[in-house]
């Protein structure tokens, strides 16, 4: 019977066909290599770089919130440690006092037995044992009370101001850790940006300069404000325009946002809260249609960016990193609602 198996190939057919083989290979990898790496489409990169811009905003909102907490409590912690102080010098005045008494005692025959267990090395023993006033001298007896009061608030505010410390150690942490995520997003931005060419990023940077430009004089309308220190609030704003946005910022020559609603508002004599989520539980909730000039304006569902109602459907604020204080419609930004201080 014929055999159907194929004959092998000669050696020198298999030399042509491996040679054949790794010369398609070689001009694969050459081709792969010389290709021009693909160009980074700037419309993605800025949509990345303001995603980016935006979370780094949320997380200096909330470094603020951690700041503002952290400087109430250093206060709280101080003003604990002064009434402390008060307290300790008060009561060692009246342990002076019944030293006084001892030494009187000492000197006309004895110490009462009592007046000795109290200046022991374990008074709160005896402080807790009411039913022994009797056996002193009212005098004694009045001393001790006051003695056994400030002891209880002495220790009632020592309480307090370990609990505060506890509490302003935790602010501490939670201001390094927002600190921290803001400068990563903004360190995340700026890496996205160098992967562009230099006319790429002239060109992004031309687009936030036009932005600016194209509203410096918008059309307000001519609604009046709702009251004088929404007028004053929003005349201070609009001489910040051209001011640059900076992280954590209050003025007087950068700003974040909620740091230019805060420095406007203070410069018509109204102080509001740091934070915009705090600034927009701070006054009278509008909706869009009930806007007038100098309402602030809530943007975002967390509520992480607030600017002013300037009139005829445009903001005045502090934009994002890059950018400056401008006039904006108030459009380009998912509204919440208003806030009428």
């Amino acid at each position: 019977m014929a055999s159907h198996r194929r004959p092998k190939p000669t050696s020198r057919m298999r030399v042509t066909v491996l040679t054949a083989t790794a010369a398609a290979a070689v001009a694969l990898t050459s081709q792969a290599a010389n290709a021009a790496p693909a160009k980074p489409d700037i419309k993605d990169v800025k949509s990345q770089v303001d995603k980016l811009y935006d979370e780094a905003e949320q997380a200096s909102e909330k470094y603020n919130g951690a700041k503002e907490q952290q400087g109430k409590l250093q206060k709280e912690v101080g003003d604990l440690q002064d009434q402390v102080a008060r307290e300790q010098g008060t009561l060692n005045t009246l342990r002076d006092g019944l030293g006084a008494m001892a030494s009187a005692q000492y000197r006309n025959g004895g110490i009462d037995p009592t007046l000795q267990l109290f200046l022991s090395a374990d008074p709160d023993t005896y402080l807790s044992k009411a039913s022994t006033m009797d056996q002193l001298s009212s005098q004694q007896a009045e001393s001790l009370k006051q003695i056994q009061e400030v002891k209880r608030t002495l220790d009632q505010q020592r309480a307090e101001a370990a609990t505060k410390m506890v509490s302003l150690e935790s602010a501490r942490t939670e201001l390094g850790k927002q600190k921290d995520a803001a400068k990563g997003k903004l360190a995340a931005a700026q890496k996205l940006l160098n992967s562009l060419t230099a006319q790429q990023r002239a060109a992004i940077a031309d687009q936030d300069s036009r932005a600016s430009r194209s509203n410096e004089r918008p059309n307000l309308g001519d609604v009046p404000a709702p009251s004088q220190r929404a007028a004053a609030a929003l005349a201070a704003a609009k001489t910040r325009i051209g001011m640059p946005y900076s992280w954590s910022a209050t003025g007087p020559s950068s700003f974040d946002c909620s740091g230019l609603t805060m420095w406007s508002y203070a410069q018509a004599g109204v102080n509001i809260p740091r934070m915009s989520q705090d600034q927009a539980n701070y006054g009278t909730h509008l909706s869009m249609s009930q806007l007038a000039p100098g309402d602030l304006v809530i943007f975002f569902g967390d509520r992480h960016h607030v600017g002013f109602y300037a009139g005829n459907g445009m903001v005045l604020h502090a934009p994002k990193p890059g950018a400056y204080v401008r006039y904006e419609a108030i459009g380009n930004m998912p509204f919440q609602f208003g806030v009428r201080i």
